[in-house]
């Protein structure tokens, strides 16, 4: 038996909305994110998000909320995420998140990750038709049948990874033409006003009514890839909730994401280098 001593530790509010909410503060908007915690963990959730001066509900819930880990094993230079099971949620739970989420007039409404055990599939289809109806515009990242069902209500962005996007549509979509042309058509059908596909260090692809726009990531030397694909859907929002135009938006994604990877673990992006990236990108597009 040997023991592994770690260094350099630190601990950060995780979750798909909250690092969202993170990367908007960051970038000077206001965002205010509903979660769901329980137990002593689900405390220190709600301590931390307070930190990171973001303005939050919780909506407190029976199980405990799972810790996950992050490792970077210096020797080899590899990451490992430890991501546990997390707890079941209970239907009357789930309902007040989406009660509570009625109440609040904004603009954009992001709804990001996997839902949790328990929680019924067409979650984020409910809210897609409650956000429409009162005029908001909802951003989704998730995937699999929550992100189908959702799809077929409508909804403003939608941000798949390519792998996430190939598996809604069923077919394989490394090739450049295939992967816009079943953006073209998802934009077509009336399922997204934009969809944004992230590829990872290719970069990503943006479709919506004026076509489409490729845009490549800037060269860096990446640290970690936790969190960057929260830092663009954060990026974006908050370009998009500033009146920029989709692409400028989009380049600010692209940005957000790309300066998050220059950071370890679950450590977010800092706003001089998006902005350095995103003057970069918009200066030089591909």
């Amino acid at each position: 038996m040997h023991k592994v001593r770690t260094t350099n530790e630190r601990f950060d509010p995780g979750g798909g909305g909250i690092n969202v909410a993170r990367v908007i503060n960051e970038l000077g908007g206001e965002s205010f994110a509903v979660f769901l915690a329980g137990g002593r963990s689900g405390d220190v959730l709600e301590e931390l998000v307070a930190e990171a001066g973001v303005m939050s509900h919780r909506i407190a819930i029976h199980e405990p909320t799972r810790v996950s880990h992050v490792v970077y094993e210096e020797i080899s230079g590899q990451e490992y995420r430890f991501t546990p099971e997390g707890p079941s949620i209970g239907e009357s739970e789930w309902r007040q998140a989406l009660d509570f989420i009625e109440l609040l007039d904004v603009d954009f409404v992001v709804a990001s990750g996997s839902l949790a055990r328990a929680v019924p599939n067409d979650v984020y289809a409910r809210l897609a038709r409650d956000v429409k109806q009162r005029g908001g515009r909802l951003v989704l990242d998730t995937s699999g049948e929550p992100l189908a069902e959702a799809l077929e209500e409508g909804v403003y962005l939608a941000k798949p990874s390519r792998g996430e996007f190939a598996a809604l549509v069923g077919r394989d979509l490394e090739d450049s033409e295939a992967l816009e042309d079943a953006a073209r058509a998802f934009v077509a059908e009336g399922k997204v006003e934009l969809l944004a596909v992230t590829l990872g260090h290719d970069g990503a692809l943006l479709a919506g009514p004026d076509g489409v726009r490729w845009l490549a990531t800037p060269e860096v030397e990446a640290k970690s890839a936790v969190g960057a694909g929260d830092s663009f859907v954060g990026g974006m929002v908050h370009g998009l909730s500033i009146g920029e135009s989709a692409e400028r938006a989009f380049a600010l994604g692209v940005a957000a994401g790309t300066a998050t990877v220059l950071t370890s673990g679950t450590e977010l992006c800092h706003k001089a280098d998006v902005m350095r990236f995103w003057d970069e990108i918009c200066r030089n597009p591909s």
